[in-house]
């Protein structure tokens, strides 16, 4: 059965889950979210498996991913399926609102979702787990993603998670955090650390970085996914004094060059091929 596995990321969490679900499965492609965004219109996967693995944004969908969804033709998927990964919770409220915007847009819902804890790394209100915290986060998101690609491989149908609290956190928060992400970057500043190197411009996955005069200038289409904090070598980008001792956050499998030019137009990735 062939499966296509769409993914949104900012510091590799999801990316790496969407890798480990996609080498279980076989004959599985992996392709950003990102790549989308500048062409409009439905996208029509043609696969019978077809999953979003996205993290989680105050207990709700990231908003070039809930965007995504709203354009997903599901005509020839069989089975669809999600994965949402968090450092703290909201996964239930999350999916429950992607089976809301598949069932009102393509008219088909998830089959199955799941909600995956992973190192938290919203840098703006709080610093990521390091050492042997982050590893037994990371050790025991393994072993449920292993459990979860087994059951999406026999195509199980799992009853959605819900939790009221996660509703009343979304119902509170969500609505807000929409209203002001795409502005939220005017925070972002870059010191004379910067190396000029364009990584920032390169990994943001809504393009919205220039690099004018060998410094980073925002454009006020940010996702808030704080990569560009995260992966900067010189960790020359701030938020504000509350992010200059914060620990930066790469998920230890991937490299920055796994993170960089997601929005470009490419032939899927697929899961072990040469």
């Amino acid at each position: 059965m062939k499966t296509i596995i769409y993914y949104f990321t900012g510091t590799g969490n999801s990316l790496a889950a969407a890798k480990k679900i996609a080498g279980a499965l076989g004959d599985c492609d992996i392709v950003p979210v990102a790549s989308f965004a500048d062409t409009p219109g439905p996208v029509a996967s043609g696969a019978n498996r077809v999953g979003l693995v996205c993290p989680v944004y105050f207990s709700g969908l990231p908003a070039m991913a809930a965007s995504f969804a709203e354009r997903l033709d599901l005509t020839a998927a069989d089975y669809v399926f999600s994965v949402v990964t968090h450092g703290g919770g909201g996964g239930a409220a999350a999916l429950r609102q992607l089976d809301g915007i598949l069932r009102e847009k393509a008219g088909k819902g998830l089959d199955a979702g799941f909600a995956v804890s992973m190192p938290g790394n919203y840098i703006l209100m709080y610093a990521s787990p390091a050492g042997e915290k982050r590893d037994q986060l990371l050790d025991a998101a393994d072993t449920e993603l292993d459990r979860i690609a087994g059951r999406i491989g026999q195509a199980e149908r799992v009853n959605l998670p819900n939790s009221p609290v996660a509703r009343i956190v979304r119902a509170l928060m969500y609505p807000r955090f929409l209203s002001h992400v795409h502005e939220n970057d005017r925070k972002f500043t870059v010191s004379e650390a910067c190396t000029s190197c364009g990584t920032c411009a390169a990994v943001c996955p809504a393009g919205n970085i220039d690099i004018v005069g060998g410094r980073p200038v925002w454009n006020h289409r940010c996702e808030l996914c704080c990569g560009c904090i995260h992966l900067c070598p010189a960790e020359a980008i701030q938020a504000g004094s509350r992010t200059e001792k914060r620990q930066r956050y790469r998920h230890p499998d991937l490299e920055i060059e796994d993170m960089e030019n997601q929005r470009e137009q490419r032939t899927p990735e697929r899961a072990g091929a040469p």
